[in-house]
């Protein structure tokens, strides 16, 4: 349950993300009222907060056009360089091992909604595996978030609770977990994620190419 409010709370919120938050409410009033529920009861009340634009111009400005918090998770590891490919890989070949249809929505498999949508409603194991081999991504992930005092960050500290392993303390800790994110770019032009085409079933606008903050 909370990995798949957690996915809805980090996606883009479109009408249809939107129009579950209702169905996000209760579902966590259905909870003991433990960390991970009070977390993410943090961002659902933002997104219940704010009129819609909002929300959405928001959204792009903090999680896809600043690298600073993006929710790619290889990226903390890998960067911008070649090796990425192979990570992203990784994240394909436990999708199809699942033998379950994984709908990308138009993202990158490491995209965290998709992976904690993956973890929720196909193979809670492997994708519990998935977020564990990522954690340092994740955490530093929250800490962006907890830094920018952004409400997102709810949501990512309410995943962190279910994961096995403990928190690092701070961001040097989890920096140290993740190996050192190298500056080549040459050859990676297939996965900048603002040169996937749009789902045509979604309503989600085309992102701008700015430059990169």
């Amino acid at each position: 349950m909370i990995h798949q409010i957690s996915s809805w709370c980090l996606s883009y919120p479109d009408d249809d993300v939107l129009s579950r938050i209702d169905l996000m409410r209760t579902a966590l009033d259905e909870q003991r009222r433990d960390a991970a529920v009070q977390l993410l009861g943090r961002t659902v009340d933002h997104l219940a907060g704010e009129d819609a634009m909002t929300l959405r111009r928001n959204y792009i400005d903090l999680f896809d056009l600043s690298k600073r918090s993006t929710l790619y998770l290889s990226y903390w590891s890998d960067g911008d360089t070649r090796r990425r490919g192979s990570s992203l890989g990784e994240f394909k070949q436990v999708y199809r091992d699942s033998g379950f249809l994984v709908d990308l929505h138009g993202e990158l498999p490491d995209h965290l909604p998709i992976v904690l949508e993956f973890s929720a409603r196909a193979d809670p194991g492997r994708g519990v595996e998935l977020l564990e081999k990522h954690r340092a991504a994740l955490e530093l992930i929250k800490f962006s978030l907890l830094e920018a005092d952004s409400p997102y960050a709810g949501a990512v500290a309410a995943v962190c609770t279910t994961l096995p392993s403990p928190s690092p303390p701070d961001r040097e800790t989890a920096m140290a977990r993740c190996r050192p994110v190298p500056t080549e770019t040459v050859g990676l032009e297939p996965y900048d994620p603002r040169l996937l085409p749009i789902d045509p079933t979604s309503s989600r606008p085309p992102i701008p190419n700015p430059t990169v903050r």
